[in-house]
């Protein structure tokens, strides 16, 4: 098993010249769920525990990025304390902006219905603080069936929300966002809504196209239909998008469309084929920033991965011209920057495009922060640029409750001109923060790549790192 692990990261390692996917590193981040906010994309994503054999998951936890790869952790800001009536299994959930305010919609096990229920929390930003919005489910029926929420915000106001598995629940929120109106009804599991109808449903020995599983993600769009020569309409059509993994296990991601939230839906086609990711789940979620339209999903890559230990990735797509989704595949490479970093504002080590060997930990007091650092482990962070300005220091902040470490930095890989080395001293405790500084040595100027590599002695823990600035 050793053997196999060890084969595992040399082979991780290798891909780091150019991998961008599976997207964080240092957690397992499942169900990504994106919501453009400003200059930012924030994804809400649950959390598969390190060496798991089932779906063991306890929290919600936030990430962001302005540039589409260097992505911040803002930790764990929900987890099944933060519900009162929830006791396990801290599933698939999506956050929406109304009115200035956030509401996070999860599911977990209820102890009042003893089944899974459909919760919401809420906050006045992207990153809370987030409390339980009503302090009871917003829906719990004592169903097992009660999993993966999906909200949506017509373009009249009218908001809506769905889940399920293995059919689709849907129902209207009022503006409040926190109450239903009306009932929970279901949509026809049909072979026209969905490529075939529920496994328990499917006639023995007929061949279906498809089926609906879990994780669906409603969303909607202004389409120019063509006509039959190929020429677009010049009077835009509303279609609503609802994609969801589908066919069994494993699962594919696949879409339907219809006129209505309510229907009738039609099955349109695959949108992320079997492939091999390493897990046998998938779970998808879709955003447009500053142009851009951005596919999440998730995989079991990272070492240690698999089915019950998945990480979100990423991958940028174009619509056909007629509104419908392309085929896309999965990749290690992900997808290219958007935006640049500037290395001269004090910016968080939990600041990452890609790492190795680390995890984050955080408190009320630090907030989020990089540990488990030892030696040979590192942080690549992408597209930072100096500019004209040449840096004169390096300053950091780091806590250590032994013999410290250093850090190098260095310019484009780990074997790139080395600019800096910063050494790291005993400070009374993991959590006792001092700045330490060096000197820059060589030229630096215009975007590269930033490596910082930590070394120390072998086998230990080194230092706890909080934020970096050039000067």
């Amino acid at each position: 098993m050793k053997t196999k692990l060890f084969f595992a990261v040399l082979a991780f390692i290798s891909l780091t010249a150019s991998a961008q996917n599976p997207v964080v590193q240092t957690w397992f981040t499942t169900d990504p769920a994106p919501l453009s906010v400003g200059d930012k994309v924030y994804v809400y994503v649950g959390h598969d525990e390190d060496k798991a054999d089932f779906f063991w998951m306890y929290e919600w936890r936030v990430y962001s990025s302005s540039d589409m790869v260097n992505w911040t952790d803002h930790g764990s800001l929900l987890n099944l304390s933060s519900f009162t009536w929830a006791d396990d299994r801290a599933w698939a959930a999506q956050t929406i902006e109304r009115n200035g305010k956030f509401y996070w919609y999860i599911c977990a096990h209820s102890k009042i219905g003893g089944g899974m229920a459909i919760g919401v929390a809420v906050g006045d930003s992207p990153t809370g603080p987030f409390r339980d919005a009503i302090g009871k489910p917003l829906f719990d029926n004592g169903s097992w069936d009660n999993i993966d929420p999906t909200v949506f915000i017509d373009d009249d106001g009218q908001a809506w929300i769905m889940w399920g598995n293995p059919r689709v629940y849907y129902a209207k929120l009022n503006e409040d966002m926190i109450s239903i109106d009306g009932e929970v009804k279901t949509l026809p599991m049909t072979e026209e809504a969905f490529g075939g109808p529920t496994m328990r449903e499917r006639e023995k020995g007929k061949e279906y196209k498809d089926s609906y599983v879990e994780g669906p993600w409603i969303m909607k769009k202004n389409i120019f239909p063509l006509d039959k020569k190929g020429k677009k309409s010049k009077k835009a059509v509303a279609q609503y998008y609802l994609l969801y993994a589908a066919g069994g296990v494993p699962e594919h991601i696949a879409y339907s469309t219809a006129p209505t939230p309510e229907g009738p839906w039609t099955y349109r086609s695959h949108i992320m084929p079997l492939e091999d990711t390493k897990s046998f789940t998938n779970h998808c979620g879709v955003v447009e920033h500053k142009g851009h339209n951005y596919f999440f999903y998730h995989t079991g890559k990272l070492p240690g991965g698999g089915g019950f230990g998945r990480s979100m990735a990423i991958e940028e797509f174009q619509y056909n011209p007629d509104g419908t989704f392309p085929i896309i595949h999965h990749t290690d490479e992900g997808v290219s920057p958007i935006g640049t970093l500037n290395p001269f504002q004090r910016t968080e080590a939990e600041t990452i495009a890609w790492c190795v060997g680390l995890k984050t930990e955080n408190n009320q007091k630090t907030g989020v922060y990089v540990s488990e650092i030892n030696n040979g482990d590192y942080i690549k962070v992408r597209e930072v640029d100096f500019g004209t300005r040449q840096p004169k220091t390096f300053t950091v902040s780091a806590a250590s409750a032994l013999q410290g470490g250093s850090i190098e930095v260095h310019l484009d890989s780990l074997k790139g001109q080395k600019i800096a080395d910063v050494k790291i001293l005993y400070t009374g405790g993991w959590e006792e923060w001092k700045e330490f500084r060096a000197d820059v040595k060589g030229h630096v100027s215009g975007k590269h790549d930033v490596f910082f590599s930590f070394t120390g002695y072998k086998g230990m823990k080194l230092f706890n790192f909080d934020w970096w600035k050039f000067e």
